[in-house]
């Protein structure tokens, strides 16, 4: 999967930052009359965030939501560290890289629809899941052959790894 397109790019990737609904998810939310009961996740994402931390390439889930399944599943993957309810992307973006010693440059993002397209301006590399919205297409480096919750996030980070530490 190595592509020299992206080769450079990715050289520079310490950093993974993925949008939930809509790239780990398929963007479904299932409610009852007692709130949010179901996400589907999709387990060879799961691997995804492992195969980059074996890589020491940590992943942080930023997210609009404020969602205990989300929070389960990160703890169950090991990302690093979760943001949730989070309007405003691109602002979190500078608290990050101070955390995390990293610039913008460093960091690869992946999202799927408006409230993604700041952060994705400002970052080293980003993508977008297949059915992603146009308007995210159009700014993204990478567009997935897969759709969110059906391995975008799995073939992203095999992207990263494959140019990364072919």
């Amino acid at each position: 999967m190595k592509n020299n397109k992206y080769h450079e790019k990715i050289q520079k990737i310490n950093l993974v930052l993925t949008d939930v609904d809509g790239v780990l998810t398929d963007g479904g939310m299932y409610y009852s009359e007692k709130g949010e009961v179901l996400k589907k996740f999709n387990t060879r994402d799961g691997m995804g965030v492992e195969l980059l931390l074996q890589n020491k390439i940590q992943t942080i889930f930023i997210t609009r939501e404020n969602s205990k399944i989300t929070k389960s599943r990160a703890k169950k993957v090991k990302v690093t560290q979760v943001l949730s309810g989070i309007k405003n992307k691109k602002v979190e973006l500078i608290k990050i890289c101070e955390k995390y010693s990293v610039k913008p440059e460093n960091i690869a993002y992946i999202g799927d629809d408006v409230n993604d397209i700041e952060i994705m301006k400002l970052v080293g590399f980003s993508a977008s899941p297949n059915d992603g919205i146009s308007e995210v297409k159009k700014i993204v480096q990478y567009i997935c052959e897969n759709n969110g919750g059906k391995g975008a996030f799995r073939e992203f980070a095999d992207l990263i790894i494959s140019n990364k530490f072919s």
